[in-house]
């Protein structure tokens, strides 16, 4: 009897302390990250706000272009190109990451076949980004002539999170009973209709927050858009995507900003770090300090999302 609670009481030592050393892990991880960030906030802080007008927001350093003159430079082509690239990425990367995943999980066969293609989706997952920009700038800017635009750029960051929109859907309706797809064949509706009506409202929250997650991921990459010849200093911005028309419907819709050189808020801020003057070290935090804030503003819509979606199930 004494052995055994000896041996209980020994465990719970070992338990006790590991659960002790991962939230020290926790902690010092989270204290280093934000004491990164607040050095970040510390040392842009002179470029984000302008002390001479009552401290209010510097709105110049977004709706300036690049310059020589650091106390004259802004993130305005670097923010609109980083908009756009993700505008495609989005119209790529979703549609076909989800529809992929549902045939994945729904509709393919359970074999030899369909466990190699996610074997290998999941260590697409893993690859260096840079991979993907040596293959977007052979397939896309050679092969297929789209030159170095900003489809180009929105396509290999579309290929980049691919992997992980698969990996997410598929593991979002795998969360769901299978009692539901039971229920809904019992009913007599066809395999779309238990997809579409029963499956995907009690996944759309998963699928939503890898899908945020994933963009979020894209919107701080740099090694594929240098690769793919992102550059660096960009005076102008694409051409608009509606133009206006004196005649009716007054508006044509253009496509032109697709093929337009890019660049994007990492690369602005590499170029800035790159300079020896001190003052473009001010801009390029108050860059890091803006990339990280919409960042976070994108993890954070996908964690109210999927808690407001998940919030009325219970299985």
């Amino acid at each position: 009897m004494d052995t055994i609670q000896t041996s209980i009481f020994r465990r719970r030592i070992i338990s006790n302390l590991f659960a002790g050393f991962g939230f020290l892990i926790i902690l010092f991880s989270l204290a280093t990250l934000l004491m990164l960030v607040a050095y970040l906030l510390y040392q842009g802080y002179p470029r984000l706000i302008n002390a001479e007008s009552g401290f209010s927001f510097n709105w110049k350093f977004f709706t300036s272009f690049p310059s020589r003159f650091p106390e004259e430079a802004g993130i305005y082509a670097a923010w609109v190109g980083s908009a756009l690239i993700m505008l495609v990425t989005s119209a790529f990367a979703i549609p076909m990451g989800v529809a992929a995943g549902i045939y994945l999980e729904e509709y393919a066969r359970k074999n030899w076949l369909a466990d190699l293609i996610e074997i290998n989706v999941t260590n697409l997952a893993g690859v260096p980004s840079i991979i993907y920009g040596l293959l977007a700038l052979g397939l896309f800017a050679r092969q297929f002539h789209l030159g170095q635009s900003i489809i180009t750029a929105g396509l290999t960051l579309g290929l980049l999170i691919l992997p992980v929109v698969i990996v997410t859907t598929r593991e979002s309706l795998r969360a769901v009973p299978d009692s539901l797809r039971e229920a809904a064949y019992a009913l007599g509706a066809s395999r779309w209709q238990m997809i579409w009506d029963h499956i995907l409202p009690y996944s759309i929250g998963g699928i939503l927050t890898g899908v945020i997650i994933g963009l979020s991921r894209a919107i701080g990459e740099t090694a594929p858009l240098i690769t793919i010849g992102a550059l660096t200093f960009i005076a102008f911005l694409p051409p608009t995507p509606l133009k206006v028309d004196p005649t009716f419907p007054f508006f044509q819709v253009s496509f032109e900003w697709l093929m337009a050189p890019f660049t994007v808020m990492p690369i602005q801020m590499f170029n800035w770090v790159s300079r020896p003057q001190p003052e473009f070290q001010i801009n390029a935090a108050a860059a890091g300090a803006v990339l990280v804030f919409m960042t976070l503003s994108m993890n954070t819509i996908a964690i109210l999302l999927r808690y407001f979606l998940r919030r009325g199930i219970k299985w």
